[in-house]
C-alpha cells in the first residue's frame, strides 16, 4: 500500500471527500474546508491528479455560500458530465447553546455565534439544504443547477440511464431515494426506505438511528444500498455501528428488508469494481483507529474474514469518509481524512484550536 497526503495544512479543518474519475481519466477529490467540525462556515473544495495520484493541483472553490457548505458527493456520467450534490448547513445560537461542555474551547464557541447572529449570516437562512451543480468541462467549472438531494458520496448512473442517489437529511429518520432522468436531471423521489424495514436478531434496533446511505449497481442490475448505523444515544465505539444494506431489484422503486452485516465502521462508500465484485469502505473509530475495506461477491455476503486494513495507524477517532475508485482493474485509490500524528498528543475534550487539523489523504492499494 501507498500512502500520500493531499491537501491539508495545520490551520484548516478538511474532511469528508468524495472521490471520481472524469471522463478525461483525470481523478478528482471533492471535500470540505472549514475552521472545525461544527464550524458555521465550509466551502466545497476540489483538487485533481491528471498521473493516477501521484501529483495533485491547488484547490479550486466549487461552492462558498455564508452558510456551512459541507457535504458533497460527485456522480460521473458516461457522456462525461460531473454532478456535486452539496449540503449546506444554516447553524444558529440554539444549535450552538446545545452543544456538550467539552466540544469546542467557549471562546471558539462564542465567535461562532457571534458570525451565525450576523445580519448576513441570517439573511442566508434560505440557502439552508441540498443544491445540485453541474460541470460540463471534466470539473474546471462548475454552474449551480438548483435545488437537489443531499448525498455523502454521490449517486451513481444506472444502466437504463437514469440517475439515482440515496439521501437522509431531509425526511430522516427515512432514507429518501431520489432519481432524475440523464437527460433532464430533474430530481423525483422515487422511494422512501423506511427503518422498519430491518432485520436485526442480535440487538436492539430502536437504539440505532441510520444515516448517510449510498447506492451501487451490481452487472446484474441490482442495486445495493449500503447504510450507516449509529448507536443512540450517540457513540462513535458503540457496539450497534455496524453496516447494513437493502437491496433493489426494479431500479430502487422497492426494497428488500435491510440486514445487518458482519462489517463494524461507517459510513460505507460502495465501488462495483470491473469483475463484478462490490468494494465497501469505511472509517474505523475504535483501537487501532484507521479506514478499512471489504469485499462481497455478490453484495449480500458480506464476512468479517474478508476485511482489509488501509490504516491503523491515527491517533483518535476523528477520521473516515473513505471513498474509492478504481484507476485500473484490481488497482484501487481509496481517499479519506484523518489528523496528522502529533507528539506530544494535542488535548481533545475539548480540541486544542492549535493542534495540527485534519487534511485529506489517500492510499492506493491492490486487490487480489
Amino acid at each position: 500500500m501507498e500512502h500520500f497526503h493531499i491537501y491539508g495544512n495545520r490551520h484548516e479543518y478538511c474532511a469528508w471527500p468524495s472521490v471520481t474519475k472524469a471522463k478525461n481519466g483525470d481523478i478528482l477529490v471533492s471535500f470540505c474546508r472549514t475552521d472545525e467540525h461544527m464550524g458555521p462556515s465550509g466551502a466545497i473544495w476540489v483538487v485533481r491528479s491528471s498521473d493516477n495520484g501521484k501529483t495533485w493541483s491547488s484547490p479550486i472553490v466549487v461552492r462558498d455560500t455564508l452558510l456551512d457548505d459541507r457535504e458533497e458527493g460527485i456522480t460521473t456520467l458516461r457522456d462525461g458530465r460531473l454532478i456535486m450534490h452539496d449540503w449546506s448547513t444554516c447553524h444558529t445560537d440554539e444549535s450552538y447553546s446545545a452543544m456538550g461542555e467539552f466540544a469546542y474551547e467557549p471562546w471558539v464557541v462564542e465567535k461562532w455565534k457571534q458570525e451565525v447572529n450576523g445580519i448576513e449570516y441570517r439573511e442566508a437562512a434560505d440557502l439552508h439544504g441540498g443544491w445540485t451543480l453541474l460541470s460540463e468541462d471534466n470539473g474546471s467549472t462548475w454552474n449551480l443547477m438548483g435545488r437537489g438531494p443531499d448525498s455523502v458520496h454521490g449517486g451513481i448512473h444506472l444502466a437504463s440511464g437514469d440517475v439515482l442517489v440515496a439521501s437522509y437529511r431531509e425526511t430522516w429518520p427515512n432514507i429518501d431515494i431520489w432519481s432524475a432522468s440523464e437527460k433532464d436531471l430533474k430530481w423525483e423521489r422515487r422511494s422512501v426506505f423506511e427503518p422498519s424495514g430491518v432485520v436485526d436478531k442480535d440487538s436492539n434496533v430502536p437504539g440505532i438511528r441510520f444515516g448517510e446511505p449510498h447506492v451501487a449497481q451490481l452487472p446484474t442490475g441490482r442495486v445495493i444500498l449500503g447504510l450507516r448505523a449509529t448507536s443512540v444515544p450517540y457513540d462513535d465505539k458503540g457496539d450497534k455501528n455496524f453496516f447494513y444494506f437493502a437491496t433493489s431489484d426494479d431500479e430502487g422503486r422497492s426494497w428488500s428488508e435491510a440486514h445487518k452485516t458482519e462489517i463494524w465502521g461507517f459510513p460505507p462508500h460502495l465501488l462495483t469494481l470491473s469483475d463484478g465484485r462490490l468494494l465497501c469502505t469505511y472509517g474505523y473509530r475504535r483501537e487501532p483507529y484507521g479506514e478499512r475495506a471489504c469485499i462481497s461477491e455478490d453484495g449480500i455476503t458480506w464476512k468479517k474474514e474478508n476485511e482489509i486494513i488501509l490504516r491503523d495507524d491515527v491517533d483518535g477517532i476523528d477520521l473516515g469518509y473513505p471513498a474509492s475508485v478504481e484507476l485500473e482493474p484490481g488497482r484501487i485509490l481509496s481517499v479519506y481524512y484523518q489528523s496528522p500524528h502529533s507528539e506530544p498528543p494535542y488535548r481533545m475534550d475539548p480540541p486544542d484550536p492549535m493542534r495540527p487539523k485534519s487534511a485529506i489523504w489517500g492510499t492506493i492499494w491492490q486487490i487480489d
